[in-house]
């Protein structure tokens, strides 16, 4: 039996847990072994490990330096969109709006998340690195402490409270028009405007050992990139599969293309 280690801890604070994998081929070892049995958890994955869990709408704020009305953002994208959605529309809600907006690349205030920590794995190396010492991530949250946590922060509140309440909603949309969506088992989160969510957990549960917000941490060496993905080509888990459009077709193709034997 082989003697390398395969994955360790780097500690557990304020909610927050790190692992680091010596390799990605443990990857599926390891959520074998730790969520078989704790279904409550969701997943994300991102290509650097240093890149804050915030979406792309606080990203644009950050950028342009000044104020967003995420309101006024939304309608303008209601209007833009009329006429767009075929004959007779499914009515949507402001987070099933932001949902479709996010799927066409719209600036949203959403973060994604997969029920699938084998599609996190695949997000999280479908991109080539941007420099050598990048390591790569996958996240697991806890959707049920989170949710418990968000729902005693509203029974706090004070009744008609004017402001969004500082609480981290979990969206799973019921639409039709986004096949990406359910391909990907996918949903949202969507935390207080300007608070990365990770913060957010780090402050609700400040002391707390509570497993929360699990950081899969995934070096990378030379060819770890295309072996990963071929592996999960294998699984059946690639663009074609997660994109049912001719954009996941050819950006399939182009895989093939650069990955020998994908």
């Amino acid at each position: 039996m082989s003697n390398v280690r395969r994955w360790k801890s780097l500690g557990s604070s304020d909610g927050i847990k790190e692992i680091e994998l010596s390799s990605w081929k443990w990857f599926f070892g390891y959520i074998t072994k730790e969520f078989s049995d704790y279904k409550p958890f969701i997943f994300r994955g991102q290509r650097k490990s240093s890149w804050p869990l915030e979406p792309s709408l606080d990203r644009t704020v950050k950028q342009i330096n000044r104020p967003l009305n995420p309101a006024s953002h939304l309608q303008s994208f209601r209007m833009s969109a009329r006429a767009r959605r075929g004959q007779n529309p499914q009515q949507l809600n402001d987070n099933e709006c932001w949902a479709l907006g996010q799927h066409y690349g719209l600036d949203t205030p959403l973060l994604d998340w997969t029920e699938s920590p084998f599609l996190g794995l695949y997000f999280a190396f479908a991109k080539p690195r941007e420099k050598p010492a990048d390591r790569r991530a996958v996240y697991a949250l806890s959707r049920r402490l989170v949710e418990e946590k968000s729902d005693d922060i509203k029974r706090a509140l004070v009744k008609d409270a004017p402001v969004r309440p500082d609480v981290v909603e979990i969206i799973s949309p019921l639409t039709d028009d986004n096949a990406r969506l359910v391909n990907q088992r996918g949903l949202f989160t969507r935390a207080p405007a300007g608070v990365d969510l990770e913060k957010w957990v780090r402050t609700h549960f400040a002391g707390k050992a509570d497993s929360v917000l699990i950081k899969i941490l995934i070096p990378e060496q030379d060819a770890d990139r295309e072996n990963c993905l071929r592996s999960l080509n294998l699984m059946n888990i690639n663009h074609v599969t997660l994109f049912p459009d001719l954009s996941g077709s050819t950006e399939f193709c182009n895989m093939s293309l650069r990955i020998q034997g994908y």
